[in-house]
């Protein structure tokens, strides 16, 4: 019988096994008691499908664009910290596996890996995330630095003015071993006091307490898209007002995101903010979500609703930490190849050949 995974669910176990259990416990936990993190994966199953019958798929399509960019399939990963806690080569062995599937990693700013080192592994294929330091010198150099590293986008995080209170991590006394570092900013000639020695000094609450701006407000959308020419998208965004906002900035994208259930407990599950924002702003900007995806069934239910793409972060964290580039590559074909067979039997054989109307919640 072959032990070979087959599942998400049989990533994150073999992940679990082979990770030291306070950096699993980073990735795996998250806000509070942790209902909106459990919340994202369950609210997929309230959403049945309506499939078609007698239609053509002997070839399924899904190809798409986003942002205008041809990807092989509408699956990203999703900006994540610390990725050298599940596999040495960290951020870049992600970024080569999202390369290979044809589809776009998007770089956290609190990279294990330099900004430079990832978009090597996969040029043309990268995205930054950006966070707003009190010292905007500190954020503006990270983005020239991904301009210069050849980044197609800029991934500005709105919800996390302060970190949601996560209990794992204080309960573990979590901090990065020795040798592990938050390596843009050790990397960087503006540095605020303090900015790269975090594992050594406190706990990763007080750092974000100390070093990002909580008085983060609507004026910093047009101050970062006054600095870059590459497009800008808000990840964080979880109500149609907010996203009406966003769109009357003039931002190109939206990421409907809880942040993995890390922020604030008791959020709305993000499939069910989805509607709401893609009917307020679907028509003026590109919409993608996260939050909850472990199956290609949950891919085609958020496409259904109306996102452009999704974004995966623990489902990939664990495919690293199990194997590896090729556990992440595996990680995505897993994911891939449920969401053709889903649309192959939805009788939706290309990706704009998927609407709202494939699924229900009646029962």
């Amino acid at each position: 019988m072959s032990s070979a995974p087959l599942t998400i669910a049989d990533f994150e176990t073999l992940a679990r096994q082979r990770m030291e259990p306070t950096a699993y416990d980073y990735y795996a936990g998250a806000a509070g008691d942790e209902l909106t993190a459990t919340l994202n994966c369950r609210a997929f199953d309230r959403l049945l499908f309506r499939p078609h019958v007698l239609v053509d798929t002997s070839r399924v399509d899904m190809s798409t664009t986003v942002l205008g960019e041809r990807l092989a399939l509408p699956i990203l990963l999703a900006p994540t910290a610390f990725n050298k806690l599940a596999n040495p080569d960290g951020e870049v062995a992600a970024a080569r596996a999202a390369r290979a599937a044809g589809t776009i990693m998007i770089a956290s700013t609190i990279s294990t890996c330099t900004i430079e080192e990832t978009a090597a592994a996969a040029p043309g294929f990268l995205w930054f995330q950006v966070y707003v330091y009190r010292d905007r010198g500190v954020t503006e150099e990270l983005v020239r630095r991904a301009e210069a590293s050849g980044c197609r986008a800029l991934v500005l995080t709105v919800d996390a003015p302060r970190l949601g209170r996560r209990h794992r991590d204080t309960r573990n006394e979590f901090t990065l071993p020795d040798g592990f570092g938050i390596r843009n900013l050790e990397t960087c000639q503006t540095v605020i006091a303090g900015a790269a020695a975090w594992p050594h000094t406190s706990s990763f609450a007080a750092y974000v307490h100390d070093l990002f701006d909580a008085s983060l407000s609507w004026p910093v959308v047009e101050w970062l898209q006054s600095i870059t020419t590459l497009p800008v998208l808000l990840k964080g965004i979880m109500t149609a007002e907010d996203a009406r906002r966003a769109a009357d900035a003039g931002v190109r994208g939206l990421v409907v995101s809880n942040h993995g259930g890390r922020q604030l407990d008791g959020t709305l599950p993000t499939i069910d903010a989805l509607a709401p924002i893609v009917d307020a702003v679907g028509d003026r900007l590109e919409v993608l979500m996260d939050g909850g995806i472990r199956r290609g069934t949950d891919v085609l239910k958020a496409l259904a609703i109306g996102a452009r793409a999704v974004l995966v972060g623990r489902a990939y964290l664990w495919g690293l930490a199990a194997d590896g580039e090729r556990g992440v590559r595996q990680v995505l074909e897993i994911l891939g190849n449920d969401l053709e067979l889903a649309m192959a039997l939805a009788g939706r054989p290309t990706v704009a050949s998927i609407d709202r109307s494939l699924v229900t919640t009646d029962r």
